[in-house]
């Protein structure tokens, strides 16, 4: 194992790159076109190892803060820093996730040995991700909906307000769909308990973050008729204490954990506490998605589907099926 450290003389670059995004992709904290992303590439005397981050703006980070972060630790990279000091030198967040993900790639293709194995899992991985629909009026999502008949799981974006309308016509669309919502915090602690009764009568089956973190002690001991999970209020093992009697499930995304190395520890530990697992990213490139489709597996909600929703995805990209099915691409990353 080299996760320790790689034989000095590492080179590090770093990168903001833009990809479009096809159409608009709406939330209810707003709209956009396009995501910027930060590209982190590793090189040593024997290979190069490549990771993408996502710096994201609620979370009071910007493409020139991420950069800065990695700059600030470009030293200790090029001194043979591996990934077990990378934790110590960086907090979590999109930063340390981008170098994470280098390294792992970077000692995948020195030793020979693909980062899914070193990881302890078999070599032939996939996963099935949801599809996103966007927060939009009931009739657009319900057409979204329509037009995706091969993807046996949509996640719905929602908002405050008409909510349960749009569920509604979605279902009506696709009776026999899998359905997960995700409110990004947008209700209020009044309307969650009538809110998850009316989508448990929908056969909604997850809703995603319904209260700001601030908020969410009310689901403490709130009949949940609807498991709820943890986004904006899970980040690390260090919340699991704070949201364990909150919430049913945390949605893991390696933006907020750090990178894969602390990924692998959160799922672990989460798993121990009964809590279900979403497997979940930004809006990034298939270089983002390919290290967490080591902790999607055996999750029972993935939602990986960012390139899937992007104009242009990077070339070569992970092996996406028109249904949903994620398979690596060793040429991509991982080795």
């Amino acid at each position: 194992m080299i996760e320790r450290g790689i034989d000095g003389g590492i080179e590090l670059d770093v990168e903001v790159e833009t990809f479009p995004i096809r159409g608009a992709f709406t939330i209810a904290r707003g709209s956009r076109t396009e995501t910027r992303v930060v590209t982190v590439t590793l090189h040593s005397r024997h290979a190069i190892g490549r990771g993408e981050c996502v710096p994201y703006g609620h979370y009071g980070e910007s493409p020139a803060s991420v950069v800065a972060q990695i700059e600030s630790v470009r030293t200790a990279i090029a001194g043979g820093a591996g990934r077990s000091e990378l934790l110590a030198l960086l907090p979590a967040g999109a930063a340390r996730n981008g170098i994470d993900a280098a390294l792992w790639d970077l000692e995948a293709r020195i030793s020979g040995m693909s980062a899914a194995h070193r990881a302890g899992l078999p070599g032939l991985l996939e996963a099935r991700t949801v599809r996103t629909i966007s927060l939009d009026t009931p009739e657009t999502m319900a057409t979204e909906a329509a037009k995706l008949p091969q993807f046996e799981m949509l996640k719905l974006k929602l908002g405050p307000g008409d909510f349960v309308e749009r569920v509604e016509a979605v279902r009506a669309a696709r009776p026999e769909v899998r359905l997960v919502v995700d409110a990004n915090e947008s209700w209020s602690p009044n309307e969650v308990g009538p809110a998850l009764a009316a989508l448990a009568e929908l056969g909604v089956e997850l809703v995603e973050q319904p209260l700001r973190p601030q908020e969410d002690a009310v689901l403490e001991g709130l009949r949940r008729a609807v498991p709820v999970c943890a986004d904006e209020s899970f980040h690390t093992t260090a919340d699991l204490e704070r949201i364990a009697g909150r919430y049913d499930a945390v949605n893991v995304k390696l933006d907020k954990t750090g990178g894969l190395t602390h990924a692998l520890e959160v799922a672990r530990a989460a798993r121990e506490r009964g809590l279900e697992l979403m497997v979940g990213c930004m809006l990034g490139t298939s270089l983002s998605m390919a290290p967490a489709l080591l902790v999607a597996q055996g999750v029972k909600w993935v939602d990986l589907d960012g390139p899937y929703l992007l104009a242009r995805d990077r070339e070569p990209g992970l092996l996406l099926q028109d249904d949903g099915v994620i398979r690596p691409n060793p040429d991509l990353w991982g080795g």
